[in-house]
C-alpha cells in the first residue's frame, strides 16, 4: 500500500505529476490518470498514463513535458518510444509519463498492472470528469 505521508521531495514530485497531467489534458490527451505507486514500485513514485490522438500530438506533448520538467527543476532522465510512436515514455525518475495510442494502452494495460496504486486527484479545482462535464454544460446554457 502506498504511504499516506509525503516527504518534501515526494510532495514536489506529486505537484509535478499533477501539473504534467493537466498539461496532457490541456493538449487533448484522453483518460489521463495519475497513479501513486510509492511503496509499490522500486523505480518511481508516480506514474502518469494518458492516450494521445496521433503520433504527432504525442511527440509534441513529450517535448513539452521536458520543458515543464525544467520549469519545476525536474530534468528528464530519458525518453523512449517505439518505432511508430504508439507508446512514448518520458522518465523523470520519480515521475514516469506514459503516452499511448489507445490500442497500445489497452494492450499493455498499465492501470491493471498497478491496480493497487492509489489514484491521485489532479483536476483543477478538485473537479472530476463528471463535474467538468457539468460545468461545460452549464456554460453552454448561459
Amino acid at each position: 500500500m502506498a504511504k499516506s505521508t509525503l516527504t518534501p521531495a515526494q510532495k514536489k514530485s506529486q505537484e509535478f505529476a499533477v501539473e504534467a497531467a493537466r498539461l496532457m489534458e490541456d493538449r487533448k490527451c484522453e483518460d489521463v490518470r495519475v497513479l501513486d505507486v510509492r511503496g509499490l514500485s522500486q523505480v518511481c513514485d508516480y506514474l502518469i498514463v494518458g492516450s494521445g490522438t496521433s503520433d504527432r500530438q504525442m511527440r509534441s506533448i513529450a517535448h513539452e513535458m521536458k520543458a515543464l520538467g525544467r520549469e519545476h527543476d525536474n530534468e528528464v532522465f530519458r525518453t523512449n518510444a517505439d518505432e511508430e510512436h504508439t507508446w512514448i515514455v518520458v522518465d523523470f525518475v520519480e515521475v514516469v509519463i506514459h503516452l499511448f495510442e489507445p490500442n497500445q494502452r489497452g494492450y499493455y494495460d498499465l492501470e491493471t498492472l498497478w491496480s493497487d496504486a492509489k489514484e491521485v486527484s489532479w483536476k483543477r479545482n478538485g473537479t472530476t470528469k463528471k463535474a467538468s462535464a457539468k460545468k461545460t454544460s452549464k456554460k453552454k446554457k448561459e
